[in-house]
């Protein structure tokens, strides 16, 4: 099917909208895409891609324009609140002969895929309806211009429009953790993954390059702070290895609450969901850009060698399925472990953690 006429219509250009489109693009098709927001810098943000990312960027011909960007992580480190050494993962050898793993600003992610799904996104261009016709999808949108697609694919996020208006389901579920994000320049020198792992909640530490850390903390619950900058030095205040120069750094936080995306099937007639969209997860194990980016290269592939529409939508999902789910159980397995007292965690962590940790992506060194 591939490099035939398909009208296809990606929404969200994220992460999953403009990799789904380059990855289209490479097969021969020329997507619409959309984004209901208007255009202009993402916010200060990092972003550690782990070695299976990588491998789908080079699936994508991406891996060439992302290697002089952000940081090559060699080593996760996971420290106790004091700061005293619980594990190590070595990186190099868990992704070997999959992927080098690296952390970068997203934003600098986000231009190496704009300009690799050609550039052209239509601003300001918000679904409000959509209608599921025998072979096709009619669409509306807010400003009254309406189109039909053969194809329509939502990559708009956790909180999808296009999952309710295909009544493929409704908001997502809270994950139970309130998460900090910050960029840091001039702070603590820092060369490897570094977590501090405390009673219900963490601080994450990464460089992504240019003397610049990212720094990701989450604590258990459901309400945003009205001062998040406060909040952080209130919970981790007493804690130790870099984070109090880091925190001495802080200039501006964003807070938000993780969220979980898990439905019954990812398409109903010619509309699809991909990405977080589809699968939602907190970012404990930091796959959900992987997963986006796997995502676009294997929607590709099924549309390439099927002979219609919904024949590659039920081989998309059958192949996909399985490692999103594994994600998700092994999210919520490690997520887990932030309710173990550090009493009883921190000793297992110090003798059998890095091969608990490795453990998690196992799955995922093998083939899409």
């Amino acid at each position: 099917m591939g490099g035939s006429p398909l009208r296809i219509l990606v929404v969200g250009a994220g992460i999953a909208g403009l990799a789904v489109a380059r990855a289209l693009r490479m097969v021969g098709l020329r997507p619409d895409v959309t984004e209901r927001l208007p255009p202009g810098e993402r916010a200060d943000a990092g972003l550690y891609l782990p070695g299976n990312a990588a491998r789908a960027l080079g699936r994508l011909d991406l891996d060439g324009p992302v290697r002089p960007l952000g940081h090559v992580v060699h080593r996760q480190r996971f420290l106790d609140a004091a700061g005293a050494p619980l594990c190590e993962v070595d990186l190099d050898a868990l992704w070997s002969g999959v992927g080098e793993c690296r952390a970068l600003p997203r934003a600098e992610l986000h231009r190496v895929l704009l300009t690799g799904a050609g550039g052209a996104v239509r601003h300001g261009a918000e679904v409000c309806t959509i209608d599921l016709l025998p072979h096709s999808v009619g669409v509306t949108f807010v400003d009254g211009t309406a189109t039909e697609y053969d194809l329509v694919i939502g990559a708009d996020g956790p909180r999808s429009s296009i999952r309710a208006l295909a009544g493929l389901g409704g908001p997502p579920r809270p994950a139970g953790q309130v998460v900090y994000r910050a960029v840091v320049r001039d702070g603590p020198p820092v060369t490897d993954w570094t977590a501090l792992l405390g009673q219900r909640a963490g601080f994450l530490v990464v460089p992504i390059g240019g003397g610049r850390l990212y720094c990701y903390a989450d604590e258990a619950g459901a309400v945003l702070p009205a001062d998040p900058a406060a909040r952080l030095r209130e919970v981790f205040g007493d804690y130790g290895g870099p984070v109090p120069a880091v925190l001495e750094a802080l200039d501006r936080v964003h807070v938000g609450l993780t969220e979980e995306v898990e439905l019954g099937r990812w398409s109903r007639g010619r509309v699809l969901l991909v990405g977080d969209a589809a699968h939602a997860t907190s970012p404990t194990l930091s796959q959900g850009a992987a997963m986006a980016l796997e995502d676009a290269v294997v929607l590709a592939e099924s549309l390439r060698a099927a002979g219609d529409v919904e024949t590659a939508l039920t081989a998309y999902e059958s192949r996909r399925r399985p490692r999103t789910r594994w994600v998700r159980d092994r999210t919520r397995d490690r997520n887990r472990t932030r309710d173990v007292p550090p009493a009883l965690r921190d000793p297992l962590l110090r003798g059998r953690g890095g091969r608990i940790f490795g453990e998690h992506y196992r799955l995922l060194l093998g083939p899409l």
